[in-house]
């Protein structure tokens, strides 16, 4: 398992390192399952795959909900058929929730109340967002700073959570197993000095627009695709929508992007920092990451 920051260059190390280790990638991020989210999601194009297999890379229908359990599902059933070809999966992604769900397991129940939900979203449409996300923080501060103030589907299903059981989410997560105890699981963690991290992301920032960022969200929305579907609250969709309705400029999009993200990026670490047994490497080290995979961990 490759993780670490947005921006970090996960994906372009776990094919680096499938090619020398005839192995295949599974993707661990949250929006690059949408079909046709590609430029703000950066999805390695299929050259920059250099032929090796990739997996769970757009094969959801943006306008579905695909969450945690879907993510460990959809992972078990590739990782079977990836070890099936005696090939070695990388699981490759930057969305803590996922990982975490995959490797320490997800609490069975409950099922969704809709008429609470309902009861929540009129509340947030009311009052706002982060009044939702400041009960959260007084029921169950750890999971609300773990997934930020902006993540409504899970602070809504963090509040639902906590009021139909009286435990916080993650007290529940904590009673959970993982899902990977049949596979030796190696935790790589990719990390950048600050600076050069913060370098790294407004270059990446840059070349979204460039590449056409808010002309693809103008497309998918002329291909029936709402603006309520799940992958546009994803950063830089949001900001390009906000630019399509006339209330932001590109240049203002832009730079609000990068602001967000350089949080985004903050807030990954602090997840990943909790996470137990990651050996952290410094971006570009490849050999001593070979080597610690060649000797097994």
């Amino acid at each position: 398992m490759i993780l670490g920051p947005t921006a970090a260059g996960k994906s372009g190390l776990a094919v680096r390192l499938a090619g020398r280790l005839r192995g295949e990638v599974i993707n661990g991020d949250s929006m690059q399952v949408y079909r046709g989210f590609d430029i703000g999601t950066g999805k390695l194009s299929p050259e920059e795959q250099a032929g090796v297999p990739h997996h769970l890379l757009s094969f959801v229908d943006p306008r579905d909900q695909f969450c945690a359990m879907d993510f460990v599902r959809e992972t078990r059933r590739v990782l079977e058929e990836v070890r099936g070809r005696k090939s070695l999966p990388f699981i490759v992604g930057g969305t803590g929730l996922y990982l975490k769900a995959l490797l320490d397991g997800l609490f069975p129940g409950p099922g969704r109340d809709p008429e609470l939900r309902r009861k929540l979203a009129d509340e947030a449409a009311a009052s706002g967002l982060d009044s939702l996300w400041q009960r959260l923080e007084r029921a169950d501060p750890d999971y609300a700073h773990k997934i930020g103030r902006r993540d409504r589907v899970r602070i809504i299903r963090a509040l639902e959570v906590y009021e139909l059981t009286g435990i916080p989410l993650s007290r529940h997560f904590q009673r959970t197993s993982g899902f990977l105890r049949d596979f030796h699981c190696l935790r790589i963690g990719i990390q950048w000095e600050r600076r050069e991290l913060v370098r790294r992301i407004e270059e990446r920032v840059d070349k979204m627009f460039e590449r056409g960022l808010v002309a693809e969200a103008e497309a998918l929305l002329g291909r029936g695709i709402p603006e309520t579907a799940p992958p546009f609250r994803a950063l830089g969709y949001a900001q390009a929508l906000s630019v399509l309705r006339g209330k932001m400029t590109v240049e203002a999009a832009r730079a609000l992007v990068k602001q967000e993200t350089r949080q985004y990026a903050k807030r990954q670490m602090t997840w990943f920092r909790k996470m137990a047994e990651v050996r952290w490497f410094f971006a570009g080290d490849d050999e001593a990451v070979f080597a610690l995979i060649e000797a097994g961990g």
